[in-house]
């Protein structure tokens, strides 16, 4: 028997955060807790969805304690602030660092017997559904709002653990490319390799299905086509990205993912590096020691992310130009090819033990090690 969970209610397109206050009228919903980065706010991009609210008369609390690899005491502050405020909805403005504090925040709200935050890790046996989210994403990579994951830091032990848990689903995704039109070209490229990432491994994960490989191949094509005209803030790339994510987020929420993101994670936990910047820089190497384990998959990817004469190649040919592609679609946007002046040779241990421990490793296709890990870190340097 095979699960599979989608959120309830999503808006697409240009202009769909107009949706956001008849959603929390027609909920019942009395005043809402915004949880949304500090920049977004200094720059005006939450404030498009604040104006709403304000303008149909809807009260709220604005939340910005949240750090771009939110922290454990992030979610402590805002589950006291949560429970001062009287909200009974929360508005997620932002990306997967907005997202995953809301979630770990209403999921504590509800179930106070997890109010460590450190007992969520893992599939944690919640009884109850998260306080009421409303998602809005700013940018077009992490798809939280539509995943059940999220990922948090442990400042004191120098590491990001992984949470997954049903309960904590948005209940409205909003995703909306004119949210999202004001992000740095830096950022858009590492957003994005952030979900082509999420398609390439949730496509060859050991838990991938018929159903997933759906969301997988098709996010696979859609973010290639559309990720280079992204970075040149043009609309049909951002909106092409704006759904391509999401598209992403629906598959690998259900199936999981593999090393790469493993060994992302354990790399901004030491050295605060940008999560997706992490996951496009260790794909074409991941994706290389991966491929043997693959069956034919590799073959679809590469006709997805347009290379030509697929059919004509041979097994080892086909591999090689789908890790090929992804190394142009990643040099094309400015994404790093190397590690160098991130890892530190004295790190490697930690680093290695740390990505075996995460959440996403067994969903690897290839079966790894501590010291399987370190090569390829190492391999990167």
């Amino acid at each position: 028997m095979k699960k599979f969970v989608l959120n309830e209610t999503s808006y697409h397109g240009a202009g769909a955060i107009n949706a956001v206050p008849e959603e929390i009228k027609s909920r019942g919903f009395k005043k809402a807790f915004v949880a949304t980065d500090p920049d977004l706010v200094k720059f005006g991009i939450s404030n498009k969805v604040t104006d709403l609210l304000e303008k149909a008369d809807i009260p709220y609390t604005l939340f910005t304690d949240i750090k771009a690899n939110p922290t454990i005491e992030n979610v402590q502050n805002g589950v006291k602030t949560f429970k001062e405020c009287g909200a009974d909805c929360i508005i997620a403005i932002g990306g997967g660092s907005s997202m995953d504090t809301a979630k770990a925040i209403g999921i504590i709200i509800t179930n106070p017997e997890f109010e460590d935050v450190r007992s969520l890790e893992g599939v944690a046996p919640t009884k109850n559904p998260c306080v009421p989210i409303i998602a809005v994403a700013t940018t077009a990579g992490t798809a939280a709002e539509v995943t059940i994951n999220y990922v948090i830091t442990d400042v004191e032990k120098k590491r990001k653990f992984v949470c997954v848990d049903v309960h904590d689903l948005p209940v409205v995704a909003v995703v909306d490319p004119d949210m999202m039109n004001t992000m740095p070209a830096a950022l858009t490229a590492a957003t994005g390799m952030d979900a082509l990432t999420h398609a390439i491994e949730g496509y060859i994960t050991k838990g991938a299905w018929e159903l997933s490989d759906m969301f997988h191949i098709k996010a696979i094509e859609i973010i290639t086509r559309s990720l280079r005209a992204a970075v040149k803030n043009e609309a049909d790339g951002r909106e092409g990205m704006a759904l391509g994510q999401y598209v992403a987020g629906m598959g690998f929420s259900n199936v999981g993912l593999g090393v790469d993101h493993s060994m992302a994670h354990t790399l901004s936990a030491y050295y605060d590096t940008p999560h997706g910047k992490a996951c496009a820089i260790l794909l074409p190497t991941v994706m290389a020691y991966n491929a043997e384990y693959t069956g034919t998959k590799y073959s679809d990817i590469a006709i997805a992310m347009g290379v030509e004469g697929v059919e004509n190649m041979t097994q080892e040919e086909y591999r090689a130009a789908a890790v090929n592609a992804v190394k142009q679609l990643a040099e094309d946007v400015g994404i790093p090819t190397t590690l160098k002046g991130i890892v530190k040779e004295e790190d490697i241990d930690e680093l290695a033990e740390s990505a075996y421990a995460d959440a996403c490793r067994p969903g690897n296709p290839r079966e790894t090690s501590v010291e399987e890990i370190k090569a390829l870190y190492r391999s990167l340097m």
